[in-house]
């Protein structure tokens, strides 16, 4: 009979596949387990890693998922995915230590505990062989901080190596953000009853092959994951950020704006006399608009759409023409009300944010569609 399944979210980790499968293995003789790796489409063919050895042991699946990514989601895909009463999460980079595996599920199965999970920082945990000091202070700073916003008493809640019962999961799979932040905190925010944790203390190892995963947009994916669970049932958390971007582009394009009307004006006054001062504002504006939304782009690319993001110079250059193509008429928009308002002596603000405003609903809605969604 099934005992546990092992979780592993995968993304370019093929060299490390067979070494893991051979370590989880090892760590648990005597016990009936199956392993599924959720991987994320690697462009390194770790998806074809799995069904390799797969083939030789049946206790090995792969779930390759299309078009989507995440840490979070693709560790509930795979947890919902299995029929195990325990399931697991840890890495596949080797830094997880599977050795913990037993001990975990005999505190999960001792009827005592509710979540087993594995800490960097509790009493009898290392992080030396990681490597990585500045690494451990950004995570002692991300714990503190989810510590403060979500009551959970963990010396680890960012932690990504943790079990528990299936059907725990399950109940409450519908209400997780399964976005930003790690799926370990995520429940423990989630769920209705307190969870009763036992800590295992970890020692934290570098990475067996490859390069990590957590990039630069690993910090606002904390806040992205943070936001989901307070309000995002209240307004779209994709809409959230993507307005939150479009609020920096409105800095942008009023910098913009001041900037080309100091140089028209610079040029006025040494040159002679430019026509026209709506015509004027009208150069100006436009300029600003573009940067802004050119800005806006590569914004959301790297944040909003981090799941989907456009890799490589090509695809770039044909989603930023996409991009443009769709918000060309929120430009238009954007420029016609502003100098609307400006002809009716309205300050040159408050046309702005008013264009601004017009725009981005219709910015929103085709290029999520276009650029990033199913046309992207």
């Amino acid at each position: 009979m099934l005992q546990l399944a092992v979780i592993l979210p995968t993304y370019n980790e093929r060299k490390n596949i067979a070494r893991m499968v051979a370590r989880i293995d090892a760590a648990l003789q005597g016990f009936v387990w199956e392993a599924i790796f959720v991987d994320d489409n690697s462009p390194d063919g770790t998806a074809d890693e799995v069904r390799r050895i797969a083939c030789e042991d049946s206790r090995i699946r792969v779930i390759e998922r299309i078009g989507r990514r995440g840490l979070a989601s693709a560790a509930i895909e795979g947890m919902c995915a299995s029929a195990a009463p325990i399931v697991a999460v840890m890495d596949a980079d080797g830094q997880h230590d599977p050795i913990l595996l037993p001990g975990m599920y005999a505190a999960v199965t001792s009827g005592d505990y509710d979540v087993a999970y594995a800490s960097r920082f509790a009493e009898g945990a290392s992080t030396e062989a990681w490597g990585r000091p500045d690494r451990v202070k950004a995570s002692g700073f991300a714990n503190a901080i989810a510590r403060r916003v979500t009551g959970v008493d963990l010396t680890d809640p960012m932690s990504g190596f943790f079990m528990l019962h299936g059907e725990t999961l399950r109940a409450d799979a519908n209400r997780l953000s399964g976005v930003g932040f790690k799926i370990l905190l995520d429940i423990l925010a989630t769920v209705d009853q307190p969870l009763r944790v036992k800590e295992f203390p970890l020692n934290f190892a570098a990475r067996m092959e490859g390069e990590s995963k957590l990039d630069r947009t690993v910090v606002f994916e904390f806040l992205i994951g943070l936001y989901d669970k307070w309000l995002g049932r209240i307004i779209p958390t994709r809409f959230a950020l993507f307005a939150t971007v479009g609020a920096l582009g409105v800095v942008v394009q009023f910098a913009m704006l001041w900037l080309v009307l100091s140089v028209i004006l610079h040029e006025r006054f040494v040159y002679g006399h430019w026509s026209g001062g709506e015509i004027t504002f009208d150069i100006a504006n436009t300029i600003a608009a573009l940067a802004a939304m050119t800005f806006n782009f590569v914004l959301n690319n790297e944040l909003t759409y981090a799941d989907k993001r456009l890799r490589g110079m090509v695809p770039l250059l044909k989603g930023w023409a996409k991009f443009a193509l769709t918000c060309s008429i929120g430009i238009l928009s954007n420029i016609a009300s502003a100098d609307a308002l400006k002809r009716l002596h309205i300050s040159d603000v408050v046309a702005v944010l008013v264009g601004i405003v017009l725009a981005s609903v219709w910015n929103f809605a085709l290029s999520s569609k276009f650029v990033w969604g199913k046309y992207g």
